[in-house]
């Protein structure tokens, strides 16, 4: 979804302190080759790692990490990585890449590259975060490598709003039902767009996933590593599918977790979400229900599903108190879809919910603001909230005019009668794009990659199950594992025969068997 939920990351890292190294733009846009940074001599690694696809690129290719340990963390080793802006132009602007290292604890493997999802989400800090993230037989044996994508992060970050813009951004009406609602909603979009081409310079026609692929192949090498190892997470299913399309003798072990079906269309695509969704929401109304003699939403599924509509049409109406600010119907949409991606955060959802219908709204503000990365302070930590739109909109600028929209509702509100017109609303997201991606679209296969652990949830409301094993099937080598729950992703999720699966194959090579469910 491209204004409302695409954005899948790991809730417990707004907790995380964002730890990474300040980058900027630099370069020649002229004919000489690029002299790139010579970092502290490492032992060279083999000719075969860092032959580059093509002789333009032999500079970034031979690159070396300056590790060196991140501002007030010792434990962790800050670098950059220069890559080009433009792939088919290696000689003009790059950019520096922002990276995140935290060593192996124990009897090292080599390097595991890993990516949160978003997209948008920055990688330096899921790395940072290894210890809530990853178990420890992965600590042990790899070097957790995180990278902040391109236009990301401390990576070159897309820029398109003011703090107090994306407030009102984020607050805004997601199902706008007069005309003159309608109308600011289309300002809305419209200017976000031109706001980013207005901000953001060249870079903001180059982060496509495919270039942010390329970008991976350049860091596998500076790592010295022959093939790459990697475990990506929802969007890091897409970014690791387009690597092993793009470089397949270069997959390692790879790991994709909460998988993307790359072969959706945009409404396909976001009637799936909606319903995944409405599941997650029904599935957690029911736990309300089972586990307590007095669920506060009511005494079904049904009353409690209309009780959460109700409350989200009143407060549309009249926004709640939530200190000095107000909670407004964008920020309740929010505050709610947020604690979904993760059962352990039905807690949170439930004082939230019921704190909302007292009138009062800080609870579900307080998950809105996690969820968008913003701070107390009012500041956000990252920019994930633009970088998805950037890069979701070049990767596929489809998009519905906003007069065709009531004419998706029937379907959207079949598929999730919660939450569907948000999604139906959403489908004309990229209306307000003003660049193009110079990359053209990929069928993903992977034809010659070693195998691929595809990863789905059975109730995953981000990434339905079924997606996990489109993705499987359309590639070569892939072996789909299930695991039957609740939540985003299906690794570290309190399931022994998902994470040994992972652990036993990342480490050891161990494959399991495809269609393996737990």
């Amino acid at each position: 979804m491209r204004r409302a939920l695409a954005l899948v990351a790991v809730l417990a890292l707004a907790l995380t302190t964002f730890v990474a190294v300040g980058l900027a733009l630099g370069g020649d846009s002229g004919d000489s080759p690029r002299v790139l940074p010579t970092p502290s001599p490492t032992t060279p690694p083999p000719a075969s790692v860092t032959e580059a696809p093509e002789p333009a690129l032999e500079d970034y290719y031979s690159q070396r990490i300056d590790w060196q340990p991140c501002e007030g963390n010792d434990d962790q080793d800050c670098g950059t990585l220069t890559v080009p802006i433009d792939y088919a132009d290696p000689r003009g602007e790059t950019i520096d890449l922002a990276l995140l290292r935290v060593p192996a604890s124990g009897a090292r493997v080599g390097s595991m590259v890993v990516n949160p999802g978003g997209p948008g989400a920055p990688g330096t800090s899921y790395a940072a975060a290894g210890g809530l993230v990853f178990r420890k037989p992965l600590l042990q044996a790899f070097d957790v490598v995180g990278f902040d994508p391109r236009g990301t992060g401390r990576s070159a970050p897309i820029d398109c709003l003011s703090d107090e813009e994306m407030d009102a951004y984020i607050a805004a009406d997601p199902t706008p039902d007069t005309p003159d609602e309608v109308a600011d909603y289309e300002d809305t979009v419209l200017g976000f767009g031109a706001a980013c081409k207005a901000s953001s310079g060249p870079l903001l026609g180059h982060v496509t996933t495919i270039e942010t692929a390329r970008d991976m192949d350049v860091l596998r090498s500076a790592l010295g590593e022959e093939a790459l190892t990697y475990l990506g997470a929802s969007y890091g299913t897409k970014l690791g599918a387009t690597y092993a399309e793009l470089f397949p003798e270069r997959v390692g072990r790879f790991v994709l977790d909460g998988a993307v079906d790359v072969s959706l269309d945009l409404e396909t695509m976001s009637l799936d979400q909606a319903a995944g969704f409405e599941t997650a929401l029904r599935a957690y109304v029911q736990n309300c229900l089972d586990s307590t003699d007095n669920c506060f939403l009511g005494d079904s599924v049904d009353e409690g599903l209309a009780k959460i509509s109700g409350l989200l049409e009143s407060i549309e109406d009249e926004p709640l108190p939530a200190g000095d600010r107000e909670l407004q119907v964008g920020n309740a949409f929010y505050g709610i879809v947020a604690p979904l991606y993760n059962r352990d955060y039905w807690f949170l959802l439930s004082t939230a919910l019921a704190s909302a219908l007292d009138g009062k709204g800080s609870a579900l503000m307080e998950l809105s603001d996690l969820y968008a990365s913003r701070g107390s302070d009012g500041s956000y930590d990252n920019n994930s909230m633009e970088a998805i739109y950037a890069i979701n909109c070049l990767d596929d600028p489809s998009s519905i005019g906003f007069d065709q929209v009531p004419s998706q509702f029937a379907a959207f509100e079949e598929a999730s009668p919660t939450f569907g017109k948000v999604f139906a609303w959403s489908l004309t997201g990229c209306r307000g794009i003003e660049v193009r991606s110079s990359e053209e679209p990929l069928e993903i296969r992977g034809e010659g990659a070693a195998p691929i652990l595809v990863l789905g949830t059975s109730r995953d409301p981000a990434t339905p199950m079924k997606w996990a094993e489109a993705l499987a099937a359309q590639l070569e080598s892939g072996v789909l594992v299930e695991r039957d729950g609740d939540g985003h992703t299906a690794y570290n999720s309190g399931n022994e025969c998902i994470d040994a699966a992972v652990e036993d194959y990342l480490v050891e090579g161990t494959v399991p068997d495809d269609g393996t469910t737990c």
